[in-house]
């Protein structure tokens, strides 16, 4: 019984997250998902810096993790402009080490239907939410492809399946992560690079928080899930950290949906008389 309870400790030890520090680089880690996603790295022992254009946001978070005994620091910087990238890259690498992990999730919206969006505010979005994931991984990935071994996880959007109407190019940028993931699984991953996505459904943040002060707003979208709840920041957390750690060591080039079950709710919106029913509370 000994030894079954020995190998059964030893196996147990196997599945480990192995994040323990390491240095995970965390975009857009100001506010919102990114903050956390960089508190659940924390959490488990992680390096952990912290890069948003808002240096403020991001140094209250990297105090805020300090003070819990973890080792974070915040860094100022645009995603969108590779000379802001690279340099940061470096501070990064002088600061805390060389990269084991990026989360690209710096993103933005910008309002606009395809036919009134202006050029400027389309291409912005582009540049941040696409083209800012690219210039991270280069930049950050540079360090994981000289040892052979690293993960990249791509914050995209339940919208890059499905359009989101009057978000001028939201979904088409989100949409383009999914590929640009793929395309870095399938060119980096002989080079021992991993490179998977999340995707976001219905998740509480502060740009989405006057929405929830509409009476009854939080219960009509809550009942448009399976899970009949809105998701918080940390619901995201687990499954980056997951695709981050050796747990998903075998696991490239996939996209993980974290939306409650809203996309399995499609049938159900649509009516069918005697089918529908009411939403359980």
């Amino acid at each position: 019984m000994a030894q079954q309870i020995e190998n059964r400790a030893a196996a147990s030890a196997s599945y480990k997250l192995n994040l323990d520090g390491k240095i995970c680089v965390i975009t857009g880690a100001g506010s919102g998902i990114g903050a956390g996603i960089a508190r659940a790295f924390a959490s488990v022992g992680a390096h952990v810096a912290l890069v948003d254009r808002n240096l403020a946001g991001a140094e209250a978070v990297a105090a805020e993790l300090r003070e819990a005994g973890a080792v974070a620091q915040a860094f100022g910087c645009d995603v969108s402009d590779e000379a802001s990238v690279a340099t940061t890259a470096n501070e990064v690498r002088a600061a805390l080490g060389s990269a084991s992990v990026l989360v690209n999730n710096a993103g933005l919206l910008r309002a606009g239907s395809l036919e009134t969006v202006s050029i400027a505010d389309w291409n912005q979005a582009i540049a941040v939410n696409l083209t800012g994931y690219l210039l991270c991984a280069r930049a950050f990935g540079r360090d994981m492809l000289a040892a052979g071994k690293g993960s990249i996880v791509h914050v995209a959007s339940i919208a890059a399946l499905n359009p989101q109407t009057n978000s001028g190019s939201y979904s088409p940028s989100k949409a383009g992560v999914l590929l640009l993931s793929r395309q870095l699984a399938a060119e980096w991953g002989p080079r021992g690079v991993r490179s998977n996505c999340v995707l976001p459904g219905m998740i509480r943040t502060a740009l989405s928080a006057q929405f929830y002060e509409e009476p009854g707003f939080e219960a009509r979208r809550a009942a448009a899930t399976a899970s009949r709840r809105i998701g918080e920041p940390e619901d995201l957390a687990g499954p980056a950290m997951f695709l981050a750690s050796d747990l998903a060591a075998y696991v490239n080039g996939a996209e993980v949906l974290v939306d409650g079950g809203l996309d399995c709710m499609l049938m159900d919106m649509v009516p069918r008389p005697g089918f529908n029913a009411t939403p359980a509370a």
